[in-house]
């Protein structure tokens, strides 16, 4: 299986902020099925999405840390995913950070505030089972070329 580029040969970790368990297994499932072997990290409310990004750039500041790429969900408990993705962009440690807006949300404001807020990627879940998996297929695919920092 391959892996996400690496940075300074360390593997990217994952980490994906989705509270719809289905959607977590479809996702990780078709990742999985694109050949993205790196770990991924599933937290189910975007105050644990917080909470990861800063412990992980606590041990980064020393040194132990893995580089992060966020899959977001907008729609989460504690904290929206606009939350949390404007408290990453507002942090000079978390501000580079690549984030790749995953939702079921397709109206055009909401893509718009999202760029706005700094997302990298916006995706639409498809509501429909098999076009929801090809488009974590072509994700995967993409997340395989990707280079982050």
């Amino acid at each position: 299986m391959s892996t996400m580029p690496q940075t300074e040969n360390r593997e990217v970790t994952i980490l994906l902020a989705e509270d719809d368990l289905g959607h977590a297994r479809l996702i990780e499932k078709n990742l999985r099925r694109a050949n993205i072997a790196n770990n991924i990290v599933r937290v189910t409310d975007g105050q644990a999405a917080v909470d990861y990004l800063f412990a992980e750039e606590n041990l980064k500041a020393r040194g132990q840390s893995m580089p992060v790429l966020v899959l977001l969900d907008l729609n989460m408990p504690i904290l929206d995913g606009y939350q949390v993705l404007k408290i990453m962009k507002a942090n000079e440690r978390t501000k580079r950070i690549p984030v790749v807006i995953l939702t079921t949300t397709d109206d055009p404001r909401e893509v718009t505030k999202c760029y706005e807020l700094g997302c990298n990627i916006y995706i639409t879940k498809p509501v429909d089972y098999d076009n929801f998996t090809e488009a974590i297929r072509k994700l995967g695919l993409f997340l395989s070329i990707v280079t982050v920092p």
